[in-house]
């Protein structure tokens, strides 16, 4: 899938003790969520038995602070068009959620994509009509397993305490980590896993449907941590029944998991996890809750204080240049909608999970802490 990015001024920072660890230039980088790169070795296997080194990157978010915080291994979706693009997955907006709530995020991008992509593909099924999907499922929870090790040697991170999660075949990757048990999961979160989609050609119809469903059959059983399966009805790459059967045919394995489906969402929910965060992060709030993380990841809203009127533009407490750009701008956009301010910087967003986008978008270039100054039609600043 596409993933959006933020256009945010360019910068890199790092961590005492990790200045080996600098992120790309070319990529913006979220100095408030403590972003750096590190670029890990993975071995990894195709399923015609091609066995390969790489450096992989793994883009890192922390919280504030020392730690040791529970960690997130985030996995990405595939494209067999671009899979050069992006040259590493930062997945901004779903890490800035996870470390409000307290965890390290780590995102690999994995071999065969982004700066890795040259001509090996491990994840391969061997096309729609003879699909292996276990062989792709492995070399994938391969390189999980990788960042999971290597997250041992960072002081801040508490191995003992991690989940795993992804999206598409990053949700096929979480759900085979599942099953292989390392030390130290304690859950995984599948955003509308599977692989053999393409809703050019034919759309909500995965050509690989039955072979996952007997695949996860199989391996269910041998899971032993709760699981969180969140797909939409207008996934156009697998549909709406597909992922009903793979729940159902997970069950009937002996496995554990609890399974929504969304309503239908844009033009295609199976972009869900970036486009539906406001219907999505209530139900993992839910699910992460039951193991005793229960940190909001946003500050709450402030009622309205009185301080102007949402379109006394003259009385935003930021520059003349900022009021009459980017204020304007906010106003001009529909609501749900959010304007957040901080010493030297400011961030709007508008649509879903317009609070969480703006405090990011105000925070980000300058890795200050932002406030919210209006929402919707309130101004909730004060000073």
């Amino acid at each position: 899938m596409k993933l959006l990015q933020i256009l945010m001024g360019l910068s890199c920072c790092w961590w005492g003790g990790w200045a080996f660890a600098q992120a790309p230039a070319e990529l913006p980088v979220a100095k408030d969520l403590h972003e750096v790169v590190h670029r890990i070795p993975v071995s990894v296997q195709d399923l015609y038995g091609r066995r390969e080194q790489r450096q992989i990157p793994v883009t890192v978010f922390k919280p504030a602070g020392d730690g040791p915080f529970p960690m997130v291994v985030l996995n990405h979706g595939r494209t067999s068009e671009k899979m050069a693009e992006p040259s590493r997955f930062r997945y901004e907006h779903q890490a800035r959620y996870f470390v409000g709530k307290g965890f390290v995020v780590m995102v690999p991008t994995r071999a065969g994509y982004g700066e890795t992509y040259d001509g090996f593909d491990p994840e391969t099924s061997g096309g729609c009509s003879q699909a292996r999907i276990e062989p792709m499922s492995l070399a994938a929870s391969d390189q999980v397993l990788a960042v999971a090790e290597f997250a041992r040697s960072l002081p801040f991170v508490d191995s003992t305490r991690w989940w795993v999660a992804g999206q598409s075949v990053g949700g096929l990757t979480t759900v085979a980590t599942a099953w292989r048990n390392p030390a130290g999961l304690k859950g995984a979160i599948n955003f509308s896993g599977g692989t053999g989609g393409n809703p050019a050609s034919r759309p909500g119809r995965s050509c690989a449907a039955k072979q996952i469903e007997r695949l996860w059959k199989a391996r269910a059983a041998q899971s032993q941590v709760p699981m969180l399966w969140l797909y939409w009805e207008n996934d156009l790459y697998w549909g709406a029944q597909a992922p009903r059967d793979w729940h159902r045919a997970w069950l009937d394995g002996g496995g554990q998991a609890e399974f929504h489906q969304l309503s239908a969402v844009g033009q295609d929910g199976h972009s869900g996890i970036s486009i539906d965060m406001d219907r999505w992060t209530p139900l993992v709030d839910a699910f992460l809750a039951k193991a005793g993380y229960t940190q909001a990841a946003l500050p709450p809203v402030p009622a309205t204080s009185g301080f102007a009127l949402v379109d006394e533009i003259h009385k935003v407490p930021v520059g003349a240049e900022t009021r009459l750009s980017m204020y304007t701008r906010f106003l001009a956009s529909p609501s749900p909608r959010a304007f957040a301010i901080g010493r030297g910087s400011a961030g709007f967003a508008s649509g879903d999970w317009a609070v969480g986008r703006a405090l990011g978008f105000c925070q980000a270039r300058r890795g200050i802490t932002c406030k919210l100054y209006a929402v919707d039609n309130e101004v909730v600043w004060r000073n």
